[in-house]
């Protein structure tokens, strides 16, 4: 396999700044970083994102358990995520497919979030399933390889600053 192009926020850096900032700023409403690495996997899942699959997964297996790891795909008819959980993903799959539907985020999945997550939460949840459905797309538009970001020097500084699930 080999990409269409190199990756287009390493091309533009002011691209990578402001993919950096928006995830930043997701990360400062208190979801907790579990979740968000979890939300982060399931949209990578559905938009095909090799590159994000391969990362949060890889990120993850050191702060999940193996069963959680692998069940992120079939949520819904697993034991292992919490109702917050529960909640967060199906507003992840509600937001990564919003023309799939023609009420994107029906009431029923907004307000089981809000129950689970505050204004603020929930702005940082919305922010974070953004974040990992822009990466998606400049991904697999320029049909990145997996694995190959994660060997750069980039990707190195980047994990030692990332938070142990953050995007």
């Amino acid at each position: 396999m080999q990409a269409r192009m190199r990756n287009i926020a390493t091309i533009n850096p002011e691209a990578m700044k402001a993919l950096q900032a928006l995830a930043a700023a997701s990360e400062q409403g208190g979801v907790p970083a579990k979740t968000r690495g979890l939300i982060h996997l399931r949209a990578s899942q559905i938009n095909g994102c090799s590159v994000c699959v391969d990362m949060h997964a890889s990120v993850l297996k050191t702060e999940e358990t193996l069963e959680r790891l692998l069940a992120v795909a079939a949520w819904r008819d697993a034991p292992y995520f919490t109702d917050a959980e529960r909640a967060a993903l199906a507003l992840t799959e509600a937001v990564t497919r919003l023309s799939d539907r023609a009420d994107p985020v029906p009431d029923e999945i907004w307000n089981e979030a809000a129950r689970h997550y505050d204004e603020k939460q929930l702005a940082a949840l919305i922010l974070s399933i953004a974040s990992v459905n822009v990466w998606n797309r400049l991904n697999v538009a320029t049909a990145q390889v997996a694995g190959e970001w994660m060997k750069s020097a980039e990707a190195q500084t980047w994990t030692k600053k990332a938070e142990p699930v953050a995007h």
